[in-house]
Order: C-alpha cells, then sequence, then structure tokens
C-alpha cells in the first residue's frame, strides 16, 4: 500500500508489479483519485465545506478522510501522495473487499475509461482464530461468554492500537453500566488523545485503577472486563455475541461480518473515519457514537446506541431516525454475501482466478 518504491526492484527484475490494498475499496477510491485532488484542490481538505463525492462511493466530509490528508504541509502527507502518484504504474490491485459489500464503489473503480490499473476485489481476507484452539481452551473470557444468552454479550475493543482518554474511559465505563446490558470490553490504560494510538505513546499504568469507583463490583454478574487482549476471532464467532463497539480498522470490521456481528461505530484514527461512514451511512450495518463538540462520547449517548444495538424497548425508541431497526437483518445478509463470494463460483473467486490465470 506504501511501499511502491518497490515497483523500481520489480521492474529491474521484469516482474509485473501489483498492490495488496488491505483497506477496503471505498477508501482505495480516494487514493486512487488524490493526485488529481492534490492538483485541483487548493486549500486543506479539512476546510472544504462539501463533502467529497467520489464516484460509487459515499459522500466524505473532508475533516473525516484518512490521517495523512489532515495536513498536505506534513511529511505523512507527501508521502501517501508520492505512493499514490505510482499505484498507476501496477498491473493491478488486490483489495480486500467484495463486490457483496461495496458494489458501487467497486464498479467505479472498474469502468474501462479509468487511467488506473485493474481492481480486483478477493476479501473478505480475515483471521478465522482457527489456529488459536488451544487458547481459546484456556480463555477466561470465553468460558465467561460460555454462560451468557443467546446473542446477548456487547464486545468491545478498540483493536490491538486504540486508545481513550481518561475521561472517555470513564464516560465509557459509566454509560456501559447504565445500559444494562451485557458486556465483554477489553480495555488499555487511558492517553492524553482520544485518538491516539497505543502504538505511539501509551501509558503502562494498570488500566483497572482508572476505572469508575467500584465499577467492576458493580457490573460483575453482567460484565467481563480484560487488559489489553482478547481472542478476538473468537470472540466474535461465539454465539453468545450479539453486537461489536468497534474503532472501525478494517481486519476487525470484515471479522465481525464473516460472523454476522453488527457494530457500533467508535473511529479513532488511520482511515478509521471514512470506515465508519461507510459502516453507519451506506451499508447500514452499524450504528455511530456521536461526539459531542468537546469531542467526547457522553455515557448518555453510549446507554442510547448500546440499548439500541443489543435489543431492549428503550433503546429501539431512542435510535428511530438513526436506521437503527435493520441493523441486525442487514448484517446477517451481508454475512450471507461474504460466504458465496469465496464459494468456487464466487465473485472474489473469479476475481483471484482471473488474476492467476
Amino acid at each position: 500500500m506504501f511501499g511502491t518504491d518497490a515497483f523500481d526492484v520489480a521492474h529491474e527484475f521484469h516482474v509485473s508489479p501489483y498492490i495488496f490494498y488491505p483497506m477496503n475499496a471505498n477508501v482505495l477510491s480516494f487514493f486512487l483519485h488524490l493526485p488529481k485532488l492534490d492538483e485541483t484542490v487548493s486549500c486543506e481538505f479539512r476546510e472544504l465545506t462539501e463533502p467529497f463525492k467520489l464516484p460509487g462511493c459515499v459522500p466524505v466530509a473532508g475533516k473525516d478522510l484518512i490521517d495523512p490528508a489532515q495536513d498536505r504541509k506534513n511529511e505523512a502527507y507527501k508521502w501517501l501522495l508520492h505512493n499514490t502518484k505510482r499505484y498507476k504504474e501496477a498491473e493491478g490491485i488486490l483489495v480486500n473487499s467484495f463486490f457483496e459489500l461495496e458494489p458501487n464503489a467497486i464498479k467505479a473503480s472498474q469502468e474501462p475509461d479509468l487511467d488506473t490499473p485493474p481492481v480486483y476485489p478477493v476479501g473478505p481476507l480475515v483471521n478465522t482464530g482457527k489456529d488459536e484452539s488451544n487458547q481459546f481452551e484456556e480463555s477466561e473470557c470465553l468460558k465467561w461468554l460460555d454462560n451468557q444468552p443467546l446473542s446477548s454479550v456487547l464486545y468491545v475493543s478498540f483493536g490491538s492500537g486504540g486508545t481513550l482518554t481518561s475521561e472517555q474511559l470513564n464516560e465509557l465505563a459509566l454509560g456501559l453500566e447504565k445500559s444494562d446490558q451485557r458486556f465483554l470490553w477489553v480495555i488499555r490504560s487511558p492517553n492524553k488523545a482520544a485518538d491516539s494510538s497505543y502504538f505511539d505513546s501509551h501509558s503502562k499504568t494498570n488500566p483497572f485503577t482508572c476505572l469508575p469507583q467500584g465499577f467492576l463490583k458493580r457490573i460483575k454478574d453482567r460484565g467481563f472486563v480484560i487488559p489489553s487482549w482478547a481472542l478476538q476471532a473468537q470472540v466474535l464467532a461465539h454465539p453468545f455475541t450479539g453486537g461489536f463497539l468497534t474503532h472501525c480498522g478494517w481486519n476487525s470490521t470484515l471479522e465481525s461480518i464473516v460472523h454476522g456481528v453488527p457494530l457500533i461505530a467508535w473511529p479513532l484514527y488511520a482511515e478509521q473515519k471514512m470506515n465508519a461512514i461507510l459502516l453507519a451511512d451506506d451499508i447500514h450495518v452499524a450504528f455511530r457514537a456521536r461526539a459531542g463538540d468537546d469531542g467526547v462520547v457522553r455515557k448518555e449517548e453510549v446507554v442510547k446506541v448500546v440499548r439500541g444495538l443489543m435489543g431492549s424497548e428503550e433503546g429501539r425508541g431512542l435510535m428511530k431516525g438513526e436506521k437503527g431497526n435493520g441493523v441486525r437483518i442487514k448484517m446477517n445478509e451481508i454475512k450471507e454475501g461474504a460466504c458465496r463470494v469465496l464459494q468456487d463460483d464466487g465473485s472474489s473467486t473469479k476475481a483471484l482466478n482471473h488474476l492467476v490465470f
């Protein structure tokens, strides 16, 4: 994705260069259009008053574009632009998505008059977790899941890199508690920035000490909190998991899709805001947790989206007007589509066969 300088080596040895693009077709479309956008847009993208409307893609405001595009003077943006300018040198692009998930964006990327390489949707390529069977047996959180009602547990995780501020961590905890829903929460120590990455800088504080006083005791009958990491593929595959509050990383999103687990979108960094818009506003498989003007998602909003997704009558009432009622049904349809595309006659299998043969 950002390794296009390797094309020089490929050309030297007469090897056809291809790009494996691990994100979705909507974000890929932005990458393919970025060189032209860089020439035609004079201001910062975040300053635009109208959203971007790329062919086949859900409209996205400039402030919600991938992080490196937020500051065009930054070296990260220059590196992004350098790589996207070389995408046209590739013989083809393999994107980790599938036709039933993003039909319009994929169709638009395959128009014959485009000055871009052929795009091959070969997804969903995900971790099934089948190679972690020994850890499965030893996992306390999975043992806890085994004792819950069917589809009753909300899995809460911000991926391998996401962290929250102390204030946001407390609001999330209080919201989960007040929602009266079962949950399994993978927690990390807070950082100063609400959209920070665990890999950039992280606290070594015990995350349990950052929770509201008495929280663990109060939720012990319906909540399970685990520090740092969980067997996510197995959690999402578990029949008692009924929802996923996620940072909208694309790997996590696809893992949830192949298991038919609907989402609460809570993006933090990278391209995650673009993913959240796609999932909530275009595919309609997610509720969106909305932050206030101060950037904090308050406990009342947490209660609203959690109850809405996990099925309480009060929650369904609160979610009116946000396309919430069909989320679970729509996710099951997408799950079935994800299964079909990987069959021998499925669209992703055909795309890969076309590339290989």
